[in-house]
């Protein structure tokens, strides 16, 4: 049996399929397995609640997992030992998740191209059709992710509190969260995951993308990680495509696609959720393997 895992800050994604890429069970979901931001402790009782892999997890024999905050040594090598004590019986692959978005993304032709991730938190790499080029060391939601959930939620609550926001968007972000100051405070600096937590309010976005003032603030953010990020890679941006994956890509791509006119990169393929492409991928590897 083979476990591929697509794990961002928020929630994690699990397939479990036979050698041929055959799905044995429907795609299972645990909370997101973050081990630059979780304890051993808890990435292993959020992989323990999931009934169908406790039950089978004898059974692997390969773990692909590809997870936000697995671009750095300590985190990914405390959650590979999470993962081996877990699946005994399976050798274990752990890699940050750029690395899902280049292998979904791509596809077989494993052609170069910028590689972005617009989730709950934000990446970009550049993929030469064999390994990454990451440029800017990442120090987390507080500091950098711009463009992502968390960033677009940090900045609706700025603008709510700041009365920036237009009144008829105030109310309606009042009525949908509570925004009560404790309860902000309480989930960003007493509970775990704050950068999840903030993420959940950039579905606000894209339930309102008709207000001039939800558009400027996508594409504000957008340009924001093009010239952080995306530019970190200018020499190739008349070469090869910038391809994206995660959920506020997925949702803002009219946006991106507007941004990338005014600022000179060619959008590729936008990827919402990568792992049926990185079954797709291993499968193939593990075939070539046997041959």
């Amino acid at each position: 049996m083979i476990v591929v895992a697509d794990s961002g800050s928020t929630k994690c994604d699990w397939l479990l399929v036979d050698e041929k890429g055959t799905p044995l069970f429907e795609k299972q979901r645990t909370k997101g397995l973050n081990p630059a931001i979780l304890v051993r402790k808890k990435l292993k009782s959020t992989i323990s609640k999931n009934k169908i892999m406790a039950d089978h997890r004898e059974l692997a024999t390969h773990v692909y997992f590809y997870g936000a905050g697995c671009g750095t040594e300590k985190p990914a090598t405390m959650l590979t030992e999470v993962l081996q004590d877990y699946f005994p019986n399976a050798i274990i692959d752990v890699k940050e998740d750029t690395y899902a978005a280049a292998y979904a993304s791509v596809g077989a032709e494993m052609a170069p191209a910028v590689i972005c991730i617009l989730g709950t938190g934000s990446n970009c790499s550049f993929f030469n059709g064999k390994t990454l080029d990451q440029r800017v060391t990442s120090l987390g939601y507080a500091v950098m992710d711009d463009a992502s959930g968390n960033y677009f939620g940090r900045r609706l609550l700025r603008d709510y509190y700041f009365s920036l926001m237009p009144e008829n968007l105030r109310v309606s972000f009042s009525e949908r969260y509570d925004l009560s100051s404790d309860v902000i405070k309480s989930n960003l600096y007493k509970q775990p995951n704050p950068n999840a937590y903030l993420a959940s309010f950039a579905e606000f976005m894209f339930l309102n993308k008709e207000s001039a003032y939800i558009e400027n603030l996508i594409k504000s953010g957008i340009r924001e990680f093009t010239t952080t990020m995306i530019y970190q890679f200018k020499e190739y941006l008349g070469k090869h495509p910038v391809h994206f994956a995660g959920s506020i890509a997925f949702f803002a791509q009219d946006e991106i696609r507007e941004v990338a006119k005014e600022m000179g990169f060619t959008v590729g393929v936008f990827e919402r959720r990568p792992i049926e492409g990185l079954i797709r991928y291993h499968v193939k590897q593990l075939n070539k393997a046997k041959n």
